[in-house]
């Protein structure tokens, strides 16, 4: 399955900005661009559509930037889709010189029925359940840092 680069760098920014957002900060485009190596401008075009969707909020100003509108378990993987490229989700291949009853018999007992699993998945996932699996695999634990004065 191709999953396009809007949807992937959406799912990325909303990680991102999750993970950077805490304690009322706001994140950066050109932060998210610099610590993920996207194209701040390819940001600039997906950001508005996150937030038109209610899933991000942006702060206005010299100190502006993106925060979370949910709490990260509220938000799940299949909103982030929907909002950015619904086709994943609805799609099944086609040929118009297919037998319509081969067609439909092929729709009906694989597109169909993976299509639903595909949509069940993205709804058990959230932005909180990629943050628990970043916090696990990351080299980054606050807890272990010693300050020196």
């Amino acid at each position: 399955m191709k999953v396009s680069a809007k949807v992937e760098c959406g799912i990325v920014a909303l990680l991102d900005i999750a993970i950077n957002c805490t304690g009322g900060n706001v994140v950066k485009v050109v932060n998210i661009a610099r610590r993920q190596g996207v194209s701040a401008k390819y940001l600039e075009q997906i950001l508005p559509i996150l937030r038109n969707a209610a899933l991000i909020r942006s702060v206005k100003g010299a100190k502006g930037g993106y925060t979370l509108a949910k709490e990260p378990d509220q938000i799940t993987l299949r909103q982030v889709i929907e909002a950015l490229d619904i086709s994943l989700l609805t799609n099944s291949p086609s040929d118009e010189n297919l037998d319509p009853v081969i067609a439909g018999a092929i729709s009906d007992k694989l597109w169909s029925r993976m299509n639903e699993n595909l949509c069940q998945c993205a709804e058990s996932v959230t932005i909180a359940d990629l943050i628990s699996c970043y916090q696990e695999n990351s080299q980054f634990n606050p807890e272990t840092l010693l300050y020196y004065i």
